[in-house]
């Protein structure tokens, strides 16, 4: 303890704490907030600068795929041009009868009606038989009578003499006694009997009755129609200047908008002389096998077979368009489309045929070459594309 004597020391006393103000807290944040962002912004740029010429070499590559336009190529070929002629026609049954009655009479019975499928020989519409039978027998019995008179005339002389009468005589007894007039009339009474019967001439389907049971009809009067659908024709229009491609025996392919069997097949049966002078056209028949689908009067797209070009060169037809009013294709080469004016020859609506140049004597685009179908109506020369699908790979081409 410390005497009352003893100095005294002096007394330390610890520093108060300095407590900083809201203000001074919300500067340093603020001065926190800007360093950080400075330090982001610093690396962001070297990072930038670092790598800018890798970037933009990508951009560069995103750029020139995204100009790159998909299309769709078929390639060039040799091959037949394989030449038809496409028109339209009507459909007409090879048989179409419109029956009449021979006789005048009353309609006994009608045994068909509309639609009705019939054989050759059928009976379709009977007329009363008894007038027909009373005149068969009137001409009988006119014949018994001359029958008698024609003897009467050598046989009582011949049984006299007991000689045969000569044929002359015989002959001459026949004029007098009227026996051949009155056989030729028993046989036209039989026919007229016989021709009451309406039958079918082939057979077919009946396609129109005109007359009704107990109906008195006139001779020559309309009885009924039968229209033969198993065998067909159509007969077609050609331009004149395709007349001299079309073959008879050549194969055709026909279709309608109202069948529903697709396309049938037939044969050129004829090929008519004489052209309209109006339309140009001459008519070529066409015999097809009747179906379910096809009926006369139906008009029907037809397709003529007419002649075989061989060894061609061939493009895709839709490859072709215009360009300066030249025709011309979009070769697909090292990725680019490049055009190539080309001389179109003869098409067949598919393939086009590519004649020399008439300048070079060259044909301008090879077999195997790849040209544009489908996403070459807008494109420039030389302009970037992108092949999305080939006809060849997809087996899409035409068998030919």
């Amino acid at each position: 303890m410390l005497s009352p004597l003893s100095p005294r020391l002096p007394v330390r006393h610890p520093a108060p704490a300095i407590v900083p103000s809201a203000a001074l807290r919300r500067a340093a944040s603020i001065g926190a907030l800007l360093l950080s962002v400075a330090s982001c912004s610093a690396s962001d740029g070297a990072a930038v600068d670092s790598g800018a010429g890798g970037g933009d070499s990508a951009g560069a590559a995103g750029g020139r795929s995204s100009l790159e336009l998909p299309v769709v190529v078929e390639p060039v070929r040799n091959g037949d041009l394989i030449l038809s002629v496409n028109t339209t026609g009507q459909v007409r049954s090879e048989s179409e009868s419109k029956l009449k009655a021979e006789v005048a009479g009353t309609v006994a019975e009608v045994l068909v009606r509309t639609g009705d499928r019939v054989r050759a020989g059928q009976p379709l519409v009977r007329l009363d038989n008894r007038p027909f039978d009373l005149a068969v027998d009137e001409a009988q019995a006119n014949v018994n009578a001359a029958t008698l008179k024609w003897q009467d005339q050598f046989v009582p002389d011949s049984i006299a003499t007991g000689r045969a009468p000569s044929e002359e005589r015989r002959r001459n007894a026949r004029v007098r006694s009227g026996l051949d007039a009155a056989e030729v009339s028993l046989a036209r009474a039989r026919l007229d009997r016989e021709r009451s019967t309406i039958v079918a001439p082939f057979d077919g389907v009946v396609g129109r009755v005109d007359v009704s049971s107990g109906e008195r009809v006139g001779a020559g009067q309309d009885v009924t129609t039968v229209v033969d659908l198993a065998h067909l024709r159509i007969e077609a229009s050609v331009l004149e200047h395709d007349l001299p491609l079309i073959r008879v025996g050549g194969v055709a392919s026909i279709s309608s908008p109202a069948a529903d069997a697709g396309v049938v097949n037939g044969r050129v049966a004829a090929v008519l002389p004489m052209v309209d002078t109006t339309t140009r056209a001459g008519r070529v028949y066409v015999r097809v096998p009747g179906n379910a689908s096809l009926r006369p009067g139906m008009y029907a797209d037809v397709r003529l077979e007419a002649a075989r070009l061989t060894d061609r060169r061939l493009v895709p037809t839709r490859a072709i368009i215009e360009r300066d009013g030249r025709p011309m294709v979009f070769v697909v080469r090292e990725g680019r489309a490049q055009w190539t004016y080309i001389l179109p020859g003869r098409s067949n609506g598919t393939e086009t045929e590519v004649l020399p140049d008439s300048t070079t004597g060259q044909i301008p685009v090879e077999a195997g070459d790849q040209v544009i179908v489908e996403g070459h109506l807008t494109l420039t020369h030389d302009a970037p594309v992108r092949i999305v699908a080939s006809r060849e790979e997809e087996g899409g081409a035409d068998p030919r």
